[in-house]
Order: C-alpha cells, then structure tokens, then sequence
C-alpha cells in the first residue's frame, strides 16, 4: 500500500520527532521537479535502477540519515520530490553533490533520460523545530497534508511563537488514538518562496480531514482566533500538497 504523505515532505513529516531541540535539528534537502505527466513512470523507473543503489549505499555508509522519493497524489505544479535527510547541514550537502556526480558519471544515459522527463526542479532545505509532536518512522501516519506557506521574513519569529505558545497546543489537543499521529511547523533553511511548512498526518485520509475540522473549529477561541488571524497576516499566502512514498530507505 502507498503512504500519503504531508509534503514534507511531504518532506517536513519525514523528519518529525517528539520533543525536537535545537540542537537537536534534521534537515531536509528537498528536490522538487516539474515532470511530463506521460512520463513520470518511467522517471520512477530510472530512479528505482539507476538512482537507488547509489543513496541506499549513502546510508548504509552513514552519509545520510534516510532518503525518499515521492509522487503527487494533489496539490500544485509540483510532481516528485526527491528528500535527503541529515543531522548535520553540511555533510547532508557534501553527500548530495557527490551523489550527483557519482550517478553523472556511472549512469549518464539515465541522467539525461530522467532530465528529459522532469527538465526543471527547485531545490529547498528545511530545518526541524522545537514545535510539534510526532515520531520520524511508525507513528507519523499513513496519511498527511502539508501546507507550504509564504511569508513576511521580518515577522518569521512572531509567527513561530504563535506556533509554540497559543496554536500549537489546539494541534496537540488533536494528537492521540483516533487523531493526529504527528504535526510539525518547519522553517527554511535554504530555498524560494515559501518559508514555513505546517505538517498534520493521521492512520487515514478520513481521521486525517475529520481531525483537521475539529482543529479548525477550535480555532473559533477567542485567543486562538486572535493568533489564527495575525498568523494570517503574517504567512499570507500557502499551497497544499499530499504526496505518496514510492521509495524510501530506511
């Protein structure tokens, strides 16, 4: 069976871990392309051949903590996301650029088949927090929904308090058997537009929605309300993905 995936990817639900400190932080290196819907399987193909060996042995190595491949299942233009996981920034991006070479210089027919097929990507690295709850392997979920959100970098540190001290305990009011499996709130470390990443995932795309409902209605308290639309304010603008695992390793 598929797992769905908050793209957090989905990246930012692959890395969650109850209790997070800063010290403690992951970090995602995110590739994000834009592929020819007609082609897409046979990019998982080259990527499951000519791709996988590489990064498996990367981790059995200790390079890298974890790597994923994932497909849009909704969302926007977005159609696979490949994800690296690190403890350490810097030998997560060392291990990436090697990997890029080894795979250029052993598989160039591959490469050039694959860049065809998805000829143009965006590349993110997002950092862990100390907000959330959620575990990084058996207790994230099944299914996820990931919010992408823009927003004002002179205000980023107020919107992560709102997260820590008056939102994010509705979330955690929605954590527990027959709910939430996990929530995150990330930040960008590297990349574009979007700056934060809100995770929720769930057993289930039914619990998933319901729970998300639930929260939204408790949004209605006075306090939260108030947080909720300064929060607005300052991340103004979002995109929806859900993604599903096709590889991943461990």
């Amino acid at each position: 069976m598929k797992k769905s995936l908050i793209a957090l990817a989905g990246t930012a639900f692959l890395l969650l871990s109850g209790g997070v400190a800063a010290q403690d932080a992951q970090y995602a290196y995110a590739t994000y392309f834009v592929c020819s819907p007609d082609g897409e399987s046979r990019a998982d193909e080259i990527i499951n051949s000519s791709y996988k060996p590489h990064y498996d042995a990367a981790v059995e190595q200790g390079d890298i903590e974890s790597w994923t491949w994932m497909q849009h299942y909704a969302g926007g233009e977005w159609r696979r996301v490949l994800v690296v996981v690190s403890n350490d920034v810097e030998s997560m991006l060392d291990a990436s650029g090697a990997l890029g070479e080894i795979i250029s210089e052993r598989t160039p027919e591959a490469g050039r088949a694959f860049s065809s097929i998805c000829s143009s990507h965006v590349d993110y690295v997002w950092r862990t927090m100390d907000i959330g709850s959620g575990t990084a392997s058996d207790e994230r979920g099944d299914a996820g929904f990931t919010v992408y959100m823009q927003c004002d970098m002179n205000r980023e540190d107020e919107a992560d308090k709102l997260m820590r001290e008056t939102i994010g305990p509705v979330f955690d009011r929605h954590t527990g058997e027959g709910k939430l499996t996990s929530w995150g709130w990330l930040q960008q470390y590297l990349g574009g537009k979007y700056r934060r990443i809100l995770t929720m995932g769930a057993a289930d795309h039914k619990t998933l929605m319901l729970t998300r409902e639930a929260i939204h209605a408790d949004f209605d308290e006075r306090k939260v309300s108030r947080a909720v639309e300064t929060m607005n304010e300052i991340c103004h603008t979002h995109q929806d993905y859900i993604w599903d695992i096709l590889i991943q390793e461990p």
